[in-house]
């Protein structure tokens, strides 16, 4: 089994992905600030900001998220929020 394969690997994070927190941020992130390990916290995004990330999630991608894309809370890193939305696809 490859470390991709894992179960704890650490998702990419997709540019669709990027693209679209970029958007709810409204402003372009530094270099190296958005990693799997980086949380919604340090990006100063609240959970009003996270219920806005889901919505717009599960516009741009006709997707409809799991119940448990409502556990994420600031201290959620962009890989929990990549995991979600991968299940929902």
């Amino acid at each position: 089994m490859t470390q991709a394969q894992k179960p704890t690997a650490q998702p990419e994070l997709s540019e669709r992905f990027v693209t679209l927190l970029t958007s709810i941020l409204d402003r372009e992130p530094e270099p190296g600030e958005l990693s799997p390990h980086t949380t919604f916290e340090s990006l100063d995004m609240d959970s009003l900001y996270l219920m806005e990330l889901v919505v717009a999630a599960e516009q741009e991608f006709g997707i409809v998220l799991p119940d448990d894309a409502m556990d994420l809370s600031p201290s959620s890193t962009l890989a929990d929020a990549t995991r979600v939305f991968q299940r929902a696809t």
